[in-house]
């Protein structure tokens, strides 16, 4: 599903080069469910955004769902990023002047699907009611809590019902409850099939994981192998 061999990610400084990663290889199969975990700097965020094509200045090889993402034309990537991985982020980045449906829509409006039996804001609708906001639909995000929000993103990210689900930090901003009821979500959404991969730096979090994969100072220290 996902492979990284000898990936490093260096930034040039006024006297040396800083390496972000360094001779990174990993290797994440289909249908685990991950926690990527370290310190502030060590490399975890660089890694996410490499694996999901966010970020293709880096030397080595990064395979994601058989396709090798260097070898990908720009108009490519924007497709792989946008219907083949789903991104979740600790802010939720929903637009306030939307419905939580027309949030959850917002992908189509980037690369439109045609021949679909439903339209973008039914599938929409729908994929909220799966995740427990049936009656949340038509409210803006001003109007939900934390944890109604961040369920309003991760069905943003799953309405081309990509195979791979990336998280940066998802249940940073909320509060132990809320947070939990966050991590049962992807619990539900990994027994569906989902690969799912988690930055974070919440014990809670990594615990949930079938597996946990440590970075420190760019370099994987412990691939988590053999812990599921």
């Amino acid at each position: 599903m996902i492979k990284l061999t000898q990936v490093s990610k260096r930034y040039q400084q006024a006297t040396q080069d800083e390496f972000a990663l360094r001779e990174v290889d990993l290797t994440i199969d289909a249908g685990e469910f991950v926690a990527i975990v370290g310190t502030s700097g060590s490399g975890k965020t660089t890694l996410l955004n490499i694996m999901g094509g966010l970020d293709r200045d880096y030397s080595g090889t990064v395979v994601v769902d058989g396709k090798n993402l260097s070898q990908l034309s720009d108009q490519e990537l924007a497709r792989f990023r946008n219907q083949s991985v789903g991104f979740v982020f600790q802010h939720f980045n929903l637009l306030d002047h939307m419905t939580a449906a027309e949030n959850v829509a917002l992908p189509n409006s980037f690369a439109p699907t045609k021949d679909r039996k439903t339209t973008p804001l039914t599938q929409a609708e729908e994929a909220l009611r799966v995740l427990g906001l049936g009656a949340k639909t038509q409210e803006k995000p001003n109007n939900l809590s934390g944890g109604q929000k961040q369920r309003v993103a991760i069905a943003r990210a799953l309405f081309f019902q990509p195979k791979i689900l990336l998280c940066d930090e998802p249940t940073g901003s909320l509060d132990t409850k809320t947070g939990h009821q966050i991590i049962e979500t992807f619990e539900q959404l990994n027994k569906d099939g989902y690969t799912i991969i988690i930055i974070t730096h919440e014990r809670r979090v990594s615990d949930a994981a079938k597996r946990v994969i440590q970075i420190e100072d760019g370099c994987i220290v412990d691939s988590g192998a053999g812990t599921q």
